[in-house]
């Protein structure tokens, strides 16, 4: 609970004293003119770190591995809604996840097929991965 009002409620209020405070020194058009030049910034850090995430999980694909933090990082798109039947015959691969089934796979949308209409190797990975967790963390009842 304190954590979330730190996060919600003070960091944004510091935020805006800080603004305020700056705004009075410098001037309005000086204090925007930072603001837009740390969203620059700021994009541009993002861009670069992942692309440097991306390229550290392909390394890690092609050593046999799998990329659990750079997955976690985001070097797999997750999308959390219907997908557009016109997106379909883009995907490589989907799976659906469930906390009683794990990692589904789907290799067909309303009779289009995904990729090669197989299992992708991403997904058996995660499978995989996911079925070594269970057994390592799981206690049988």
């Amino acid at each position: 609970m304190h954590a979330l009002f730190l996060i919600f409620v003070l960091v944004p209020v510091a935020e805006m004293w800080l603004l305020i405070t700056v705004g009075n020194h410098l001037g309005a058009l000086p204090t925007i003119g930072l603001v837009l030049l740390t969203a620059v910034a700021g994009a541009g850090l993002l861009r670069e770190q992942g692309f440097a995430t991306l390229w550290k999980g392909r390394q890690k694909l092609q050593g046999g591995e799998l990329p659990t933090t750079e997955i976690a990082e985001g070097i797999i798109s997750v999308k959390h809604s219907a997908p557009h039947l016109g997106d379909i015959p883009h995907f490589n691969e989907a799976f659906l996840t469930s906390s009683s089934r794990g990692i589904i796979p789907v290799i067909e949308i309303n009779n289009m097929p995904i990729g090669d209409n197989h299992v992708g190797i991403m997904t058996k990975r995660l499978q995989g991965a996911y079925q070594v967790w269970l057994n390592n963390n799981l206690k049988s009842l």
